[in-house]
């Protein structure tokens, strides 16, 4: 692999792992190198060649991002394993940690047909919906395998099935506390009593597809100006107690400039808007091509920026590692907002906070899992008043400052999810993001997407559509 990276003064090797060919998805030996400050994967198919590929740039450090002593729970539940990572994914024992969420894809139809879109949507409706009964299956196989996960119905676009509320509803008498819906929206924000319905049948959340404040994004991303909708969709959940995340698929040179504008948007709808969460784009599913280093946007190019488009409204330092996945996979930082419109972190010292959750006591997922069903759900209680200190430089009183945690809080947070370029099995292995596949495997959810150069897939067959975007 020395032959062909410049092995430089300021490069140096991380680690050794392994990952798979973008071109056959065969898999190869791997190695995290560091140039200056920024990672790179690299390896090299004895067939295809190698392949460099940035992963990290800049300030949060690489090496310091991620907390000694991790604890994770056991993840494989499929004993057979034959060809090994990523090959036999059900989850199998290599897999170290039980899903936090878990995606039902309840259909491949979609209403848009975006030019980037992981599930490889088909707006022309090809292929057959599941049946309830098949979904009920699924719902049994996750709690025979793990309990009550959090639940992400997901396509496609799951509001193309009129029997949603149906879904949901099942799902709630199944005993999963927590459903989601992942949704471009359009549906919620054209039709004023459909929140109403979902809110009805038990649905806690709209994951909401939401690149940003300007039409412009919209029609990059999504090939239409879709912004009067999305705001339309935030109205009605707020109107009906859904809590609403807002889903941001970052695209460079697209919508990277927003971020700031974002969190704005969102203030405004707090308590109503539970949290942004930042999804650097992807090569899996359908994409426009393969991708280059400029092409790629890093966790800590979104930190960075969260802090100076927001005119430090937040900071680098309130954003800190995931509690149960790969540290390199994802950020978050929690947040109360004051009278002022300031925000405050949860607690002052985030990092002994974060050990808390992760250390031998704790269990990373399950911390995950349950925060994020309390967090993104709608507030139950209406926010009691906070009154101000008497000395503006004096803090707020201890049970001022508690009495917002439930209703005035925003989560910023993100996750970098893998392709064929950047795979790195270590990651892979630490996933909770799960898909249940048609025959009821929980499939990590980079392996389940993982796409090639061509469109080829271990697990997801790809749509028509895809092959044309790709060709």
């Amino acid at each position: 692999m020395q032959k062909w990276y410049n092995m430089s003064s300021d490069t140096r090797i991380l680690n050794s792992t392994e990952s798979i060919c973008p071109e056959c998805l065969q898999r190869i030996p791997a190695r995290n190198v560091k140039r200056g400050d920024s990672v790179y994967l690299v390896k090299e198919c004895p067939e295809h060649g190698p392949f460099s590929t940035v992963i990290w740039r800049g300030e949060p450090d690489y090496e310091a991002w991620g907390y000694a002593g991790n604890t994770r729970g056991p993840g494989g539940f499929v004993p057979d394993r034959q060809r090994g990572c990523p090959f036999d994914c059900g989850l199998c024992p290599a897999h170290r940690n039980q899903p936090c969420a878990v995606l039902l894809e309840i259909t491949s139809r979609c209403n848009l047909g975006c030019p980037v879109c992981f599930a490889d949507a088909d707006k022309a409706g090809a292929g057959e919906d599941p049946s309830l009964s098949a979904i009920s299956g699924w719902y049994r196989r996750l709690l025979s395998s793990g309990g009550p996960v959090n639940i992400q119905l997901s396509g496609g676009e799951p509001t193309m099935r009129d029997d949603l509320p149906d879904i949901i509803a099942l799902g709630r008498q199944l005993g999963f506390d927590f459903i989601q819906i992942n949704t471009n929206g359009l549906r919620l924000g054209q039709e004023p009593r459909y929140a109403e319905k979902l809110k009805a049948a038990g649905l806690s959340c709209a994951f909401l597809q939401f690149d940003g404040t300007d039409d412009r994004m919209y029609e990059s991303i999504r090939g239409a100006a879709l912004l009067r909708h999305k705001a339309a969709a935030v109205k009605h959940c707020a109107d009906n107690g859904i809590g609403v995340v807002l889903a941001c698929t970052l695209v460079p040179g697209v919508n990277t400039a927003g971020i700031g504008d974002l969190i704005r948007y969102a203030l405004q709808w707090v308590p109503h808007v539970r949290a942004v969460h930042f999804q650097p784009m992807g090569y899996i599913g359908r994409y426009p091509g393969a991708p280059r280093d400029e092409d790629r946007f890093t966790i800590p190019e979104i930190i960075r920026a969260l802090e100076t488009q927001s005119q430090g409204l937040v900071r680098v330092e309130h954003f800190v590692p995931p509690a149960g996945e790969n540290s390199h996979c994802s950020f978050h930082g929690n947040f109360i907002i004051l009278p002022d419109g300031s925000l405050k972190p949860w607690v002052s010292d985030l990092p002994s906070y974060h050990r808390a959750k992760t250390g031998p006591a704790g269990n990373g997922t399950l911390h995950a899992r349950n925060f994020m069903a309390r967090q993104w759900s709608a507030p139950q209680l209406a926010p009691p008043p906070l009154e101000p200190p008497d000395d503006a430089a004096a803090p707020y009183s201890v049970e001022n400052f508690l009495s917002r945690l439930n209703t005035h809080t925003l989560s910023i947070s993100g996750m970098a999810f893998q392709d064929a370029w950047n795979l790195d099995l270590e990651r892979l292995r630490d996933c909770h993001i799960s898909v249940i596949s048609r025959d009821s495997r929980i499939i990590p959810f980079c392996a389940y997407n993982l796409t090639s150069r061509s469109g080829g897939t271990l697990y997801r067959e790809c749509s028509p559509l895809s092959q044309a975007f790709q060709a």
